[in-house]
């Protein structure tokens, strides 16, 4: 039995929901240590608190986004990332040090978290890193307009200060443009897809479903109050019905069912989320936040495959929303052409089984 240890991103559930289905998966047969923060650290322990004996979930301090007025504030993200490495960095090394010398690790995992590879790499422990945030240094990104080139330019600075080096580079995305030179190593996977989602039926029961990151302002909320059928939003924790519109608690079974049985989905921009709805075919109108390049990025490629549009969450109106939904029958040939065709699960299930034969050879 080998011993896996896993670090991810604390900020939204993304990088929660692509760890939990490789543990989920890894857990009968491995020894698990996952580190994590913030909504990973909630969503992990509630999803692995029983029948899981040989997963261990422990605290760390994470880098989340900061938010001013409702909305997304660049440079006091950054300022709190800067600070974060210069204060807290280095005393986590130290402590994952201390950590994965009592649990003999024979492979570190991380997605997107910067203390792991460092940590692994001091232990010569083989890391492998699985994420999303790759895609900025390693896919060709020309189709994309020349101010979305020059943020992911820029970006892919923190890309390199999180994974100095790793044995193996996953990159899990929705889309699949072309690598760049250099990076032919970088092996490309759909994205991973929890089994809830890999067994849901698509079906369509006449609501939109909406997922909202819980900054979203209220406005946002009303433009979705009238759009001519009943909503139920996600994110943003309970509330009084407005109109039509429901709230609805963060809970995956229910969640992964109204997914599977909306007629659309109103959403933010996240990979994993989309990923998702596209293996169920459902359309989708994004609303990536004008100071969120990653969303920004995603939402274009999700345009180019013909499966959705996009609409700034600043922007989003009452008849945005209703141009969508009239629109919803044009998406459907470019839907049924990727629907249930996207799970990268089994692709990196093969790359980590591979490095940890390796790993018990040496």
């Amino acid at each position: 039995m080998s011993r896996i240890a896993i670090s991810l991103c604390g900020e939204g559930r993304g990088h929660a929901t692509r760890v939990s289905t490789l543990v989920d998966r890894l857990a009968p047969d491995h020894e698990i240590l996952i580190w994590t923060s913030a909504d990973a650290l909630e969503f992990l322990r509630s999803r692995f608190a029983t029948g899981y004996p040989r997963v261990r979930i422990e605290e760390i301090p994470g880098v989340v986004f900061a938010y001013s007025g409702g909305r997304l504030d660049v440079m006091k993200s950054i300022a709190a990332g800067l600070d974060y490495q210069a204060r807290q960095l280095g005393p986590l090394v130290d402590r994952m040090l201390v950590e994965l010398e009592a649990f003999q690790a024979d492979v570190a995992i991380a997605d997107f978290e910067p203390a792991l590879p460092r940590a692994a790499g001091r232990m010569d422990i083989p890391l492998i890193s699985i994420d999303h945030q790759h895609f900025l240094l390693a896919y060709d990104l020309d189709a994309l307009p020349w101010s979305l080139q020059w943020n992911a330019w820029f970006m892919s600075h923190a890309v390199w200060m999180y994974v100095l080096e790793a044995s193996d580079t996953v990159v899990s995305a929705f889309f699949r443009p072309p690598l760049r030179r250099g990076w032919e190593h970088v092996v490309q996977v759909g994205p991973l897809l929890r089994r809830e989602i890999i067994e849901a039926t698509p079906r369509e029961e006449g609501f939109l479903l909406s997922y909202l990151r819980r900054h979203t302002p209220f406005s946002a909320v009303e433009s979705l109050a009238d759009c001519g059928m009943p909503v139920r939003v996600y994110g943003l924790g309970h509330h009084e019905d407005v109109g039509r519109v429901s709230f609805h608690a963060v809970d995956d079974r229910s969640f992964v069912n109204d997914l599977a049985s909306c007629t659309a989905l109103v959403s933010a921009a996240g990979n994993q989320l989309i990923g998702e709805a596209l293996h169920l075919g459902k359309p989708m109108l994004l609303l990536p936040e004008r100071a969120h390049s990653e969303q920004l990025m995603n939402s274009h490629f999700l345009r180019s495959m013909g499966c959705g549009e996009f609409c700034l969450l600043e922007d989003v109106s009452r008849d945005r929303v209703r141009t969508f939904l009239e629109s919803c029958g044009s998406y459907r040939a470019a839907l049924d052409a990727v629907a249930g065709r996207l799970d990268g699960t089994g692709e990196v299930l093969q790359v980590i089984h591979h490095r940890l034969a390796h790993a018990t050879i040496a």
